[in-house]
Formats: structure tokens, C-alpha cells, sequence
């Protein structure tokens, strides 16, 4: 695919089968972790209830400076894709899930 100003690298990346593929398998070992062994569901809750906080304390900390970066984001993320672009071009295995 052509990278186009508007295309974000990281979904991109997380749109290839090969990705997204690993991502469900990861989650669904993940929740049915928690399901089988319940204290484990409970730490697991308390850790998701903390990087929620910490995500949202970080993102309101750093807006500035990502509006500050935007143009550089904006030429960096342009690299990423055509970076993107050749990598799926000359690896074809990221167009498939993983268990093929």
C-alpha cells in the first residue's frame, strides 16, 4: 500500500494479520487466565485500574510537547510508512496470521 499524510504507522502495523493475529491470541490466554485462577483476576484488575490512571495522568502531562512535535511526528510517521510499505513488500509472511 502507498502511505498516504493521513495513515498512522501504528495501526497500520497493528491492522497486518501476523499482528493483529498475535494480539487476539495474546488476549485470549490473558482472559482466560484471569477466568481460571480468580486471585489472579483480582491482581490483574488492580494492574489494569493503575495503567488506566497512569495513561491518563501521562497523556494530559505530554500534550504539550506532542503539539509542540507535531510536524516532526508528522515527518517521522511519513518515514514509518514507507518504511512499512518496502518491509511488506519484501516480507510477504506479515500478510498472514500466525498460524500460517
Amino acid at each position: 500500500p502507498i502511505c498516504c499524510a493521513q495513515e498512522n504507522v501504528l495501526q497500520r502495523v497493528l491492522q497486518l494479520p501476523v499482528v493483529s493475529s498475535t494480539c487476539e491470541s495474546l488476549q485470549r490466554t490473558y482472559v482466560s487466565t484471569k477466568e481460571a485462577h480468580p486471585l489472579m483476576a483480582s491482581v490483574c484488575e488492580v494492574y489494569e485500574r493503575g495503567v488506566q490512571g497512569a495513561s491518563a495522568l501521562a497523556m494530559w502531562s505530554v500534550e504539550p510537547v506532542v503539539r509542540r512535535l507535531e510536524p516532526q511526528f508528522a515527518v517521522a510517521n511519513n518515514l514509518a510508512c514507507r518504511g512499512l510499505d518496502h518491509l511488506e513488500e519484501k516480507i510477504p509472511a506479515l500478510q498472514y496470521p500466525v498460524d500460517k
